[in-house]
């Protein structure tokens, strides 16, 4: 949860949006290029955590299949159980399946999605694997 929603909720609370601090270990994780410690992850987020709160966090991720653990001293180094794509695709999915009218919620995604994002869209579906990577991270609307 991103933008002028999630500020202001932040600002009126002086707390985060509900899963935001999950995005935001998440996040980290995925930004990295390895295992990282709960110390390391806290020196990548936001604002002043204690080290306990990004802890559970983990520990809450772990719980849930996100991250994988390793063995690091005596504590853990946690990454993502999947990349951030298959995360992604993995919640969309479940937002689908959840619908109780699968063609509608699926008409109004692609009405959504910007000109490029939409052939991109048509070439997979198509089956074409001639896909320019830089069509594969395209967020505009139009």
């Amino acid at each position: 949860m991103t933008g002028q929603g999630y500020e202001e909720a932040h600002e009126a609370s002086g707390r985060r949006a509900r899963g935001q601090l999950e995005s935001d270990v998440l996040a980290a994780l995925w930004a990295a290029d390895g295992p990282r410690t709960a110390r390391e992850v806290r020196e990548q987020l936001p604002g002043d955590l204690a080290y306990t709160t990004v802890l559970t966090i983990l520990s809450r991720l772990h719980d849930k299949g996100m991250l994988v653990r390793h063995r690091e001293g005596r504590g853990y180094a946690y990454e993502p159980a999947r990349d951030e794509a298959s995360h992604t695709a993995q919640r969309m999915h479940s937002l689908l399946t959840g619908g109780s009218d699968r063609q509608a919620v699926l008409a109004r995604f692609v009405s959504e999605l910007s000109e490029q994002d939409e052939h991109l869209l048509q070439q997979l579906l198509s089956g074409h694997d001639d896909v320019p990577p830089e069509s594969r991270r395209s967020p505009g609307k139009r």
